[in-house]
């Protein structure tokens, strides 16, 4: 009887990750956006990164809000509130049009629970969570999906890492004080041990913008990052200062590269988007 269940198990298993291998097929590059710690501008990152790339490719892309306990990208895109449908036993992503043609796909806990709501739920059901996020959503034809994951190197990043096949590779996002670079650190040797190419770090948060004089201050420190990312030898992507515009744009539900496109911090993040397009077409081309 014990090895039937466990044949039944192991077919189901194999059945899933070919469903999981089909339905994401379609989707040409998939990069998932980590941190080692909460609080570093992770999720600020991966909404301008797929706003970036849709503008930059004309093609669709999809975020996947893999940060089932605090579900923030929504939020930032002006998409709170909306309710997801589904068609022929399919979720529909919540779909953000751009430009003719293309735009953004959205999937995230916050689409399916009250505002407010905590989501108290242990590993195994987050995990489960997040399968389904890939497995039975609708994502259609993908340039890039983005995946926003939870802060750390718990379950739900292993559960991406071990199943989404596919994966193009990781972004760490750091600040540049030592307490948030040691964290970054582990988010890299996590990457490597996984066998998850790490496309590159970004230092975030390098500097305040003033208002007034628009000079640099230095409140975080500034050059952890690169010096990180030269340390355990990966790529350095580049450094994005703080702008109060940038705060409010995230308040207001709208990305700063969409208001603020002529900020410092835009054309920072530009140039970094570059570099990610770069790497990510030089490992896997066409």
């Amino acid at each position: 009887m014990a090895n039937e269940q466990e044949m039944e198990l192991h077919a189901k298993m194999i059945n899933d990750q070919m469903k999981m291998a089909r339905k994401l097929s379609s989707i040409k590059h998939k990069i998932v956006v980590m941190s080692g710690k909460g609080g570093v501008g992770k999720t600020t990152v991966s909404v301008n990164l797929a706003f970036a790339l849709a503008h930059q490719t004309k093609k669709n892309i999809g975020i996947l809000d893999a940060d089932v306990h605090g579900p923030n990208v929504p939020k930032m895109l002006g998409l709170e509130g909306m309710r997801p449908e589904v068609e022929d036993k399919q979720i529909l992503p919540i779909y953000l049009p751009l430009g003719d043609g293309y735009g953004i796909k959205v999937m995230s806990m916050a689409f399916l629970i009250e505002p407010d709501t905590p989501v108290i739920w242990r590993g195994p059901l987050v995990s489960g969570a997040i399968e389904q996020f890939v497995r039975d959503v609708d994502w259609g034809e993908l340039e890039y999906l983005i995946i926003d994951m939870p802060p750390g190197t718990g379950d739900e990043a292993l559960t991406i890492a071990q199943k989404i096949p596919g994966i193009d590779g990781s972004i760490v996002v750091t600040t540049p004080q030592e307490v948030a670079l040691l964290d970054s650190r582990k988010t890299v040797n996590f990457s490597k041990q996984l066998n998850l190419p790490v496309i590159g770090i970004i230092e975030n948060m390098s500097g305040l913008i003033c208002p007034h004089c628009g000079k640099k201050i230095n409140l975080f420190k500034e050059g952890g990052g690169e010096k990180a990312a030269r340390e355990l030898e990966v790529p350095f992507l580049g450094r994005v200062p703080i702008e109060p515009k940038l705060v409010e744009d995230g308040d207001a539900g709208i990305p700063f590269l969409k208001e603020a496109k002529d900020s410092e911090s835009a054309k920072a993040f530009m140039d970094i988007v570059k570099n990610v397009i770069e790497k990510v077409e030089k490992q896997r081309p066409g």
